[in-house]
């Protein structure tokens, strides 16, 4: 898989098809070794304008613990950058569509990223009230599909004991 596989996509929706061929593509630059690439095909399909009732979001609920997994298990000397900055700031300069969502997912993968990662610092430059897993829980439970709040929880619940799966190994990359 490349980059053509979601660019045949362009001028299209950014429904359920969009969302699984980003998590497809994902899962490929994870198995190839572009870990950094990969989170950001997951925050593409974090970003697709779904409802939760599509049979793609139904089989792969939202990556959070692909995030997570990824975020915890990438090798030493493959580049994955600092995932906390980067949804630090993806959280505070958020534009639409779906701005208010899109932002809270973006804080939930910050909180998974202090979870699995406590090393890597945040940006002290970058001055935003940073939310507790409470508020991103109770926001994803008004902004957020149906159970996302409580997918989240129990990934960073799951996270905080070490045993939790990407959920993305069944996707045909």
């Amino acid at each position: 898989m490349n980059w053509r596989a979601l660019h045949a996509m362009r001028g299209g929706g950014r429904g359920g098809e969009f969302y699984l061929e980003c998590l497809r593509y994902g899962a490929s630059l994870w198995e190839t070794g572009f870990a950094a690439r990969s989170l950001l095909c997951l925050d593409r399909a974090m970003g697709a304008d779904v409802c939760g009732a599509e049979p793609e979001l139904i089989a792969h609920p939202m990556p959070y613990a692909a995030m997570a997994w990824i975020i915890a298990h990438t090798p030493d000397g493959v580049f994955l950058g600092n995932p906390r900055v980067h949804f630090q700031h993806y959280a505070g300069r958020m534009n639409e569509p779906r701005r208010e969502q899109r932002t809270w997912r973006a804080w939930a993968c910050w909180a998974l990223t202090r979870a699995v990662r406590p090393d890597l610092p945040g940006d002290p430059h970058h001055r935003i009230a940073e939310p507790s897993a409470d508020d991103i829980t109770v926001a994803l439970g008004r902004v957020g599909l149906r159970g996302e709040a409580l997918l989240f929880s129990a990934v960073l619940d799951e996270t905080r004991t070490g045993r939790f799966s990407p959920g993305i190994d069944d996707l045909d990359a």
